[in-house]
């Protein structure tokens, strides 16, 4: 018997399954090869552009945190010495205007009065 198997009329050898490499053009290949390489670095370059804005943003938030706990710690401090802080005693007596954060409404700073006091500060 023969290996070689008869389908459609043409003979088929084992071994020789898919597609036959496509003869393609040496140089359209290094081409091609080449542009998705500059096409590669340029996402790159993108990706690296956004996550150092993403660090230098999360950067800025972190520094006005800090600021804003030592702002903390100082009134905390103050208070411990029996001072109470100017801010603090805007928000007890609801005066907007000596508060060091604009853009707070009168109703979050009735709550926050009202949460000061029942608890007894």
């Amino acid at each position: 018997m023969d290996d070689n198997k008869m389908v459609a009329g043409k003979v088929k050898k084992p071994g020789k399954r898919g597609r036959k490499p496509a003869k393609i053009d040496l140089k359209a290949k290094l081409e091609r090869s080449r542009q998705s390489a500059r096409e590669c670095r340029a996402r790159k370059k993108l990706r690296y552009q956004y996550l150092e804005e993403l660090v230098s943003s999360k950067e800025r938030a972190i520094c006005a945190l800090r600021e804003e706990l030592e702002m903390y710690k100082q009134w905390c401090s103050a208070m411990d010495q029996g001072k109470i802080p100017s801010e603090i005693k805007a928000l007890l007596t609801g005066d907007e205007q000596k508060m060091p954060q604009s853009g707070s409404s009168t109703k979050t700073s009735k709550n926050n009065k009202n949460n000061i006091s029942s608890n007894g500060v």
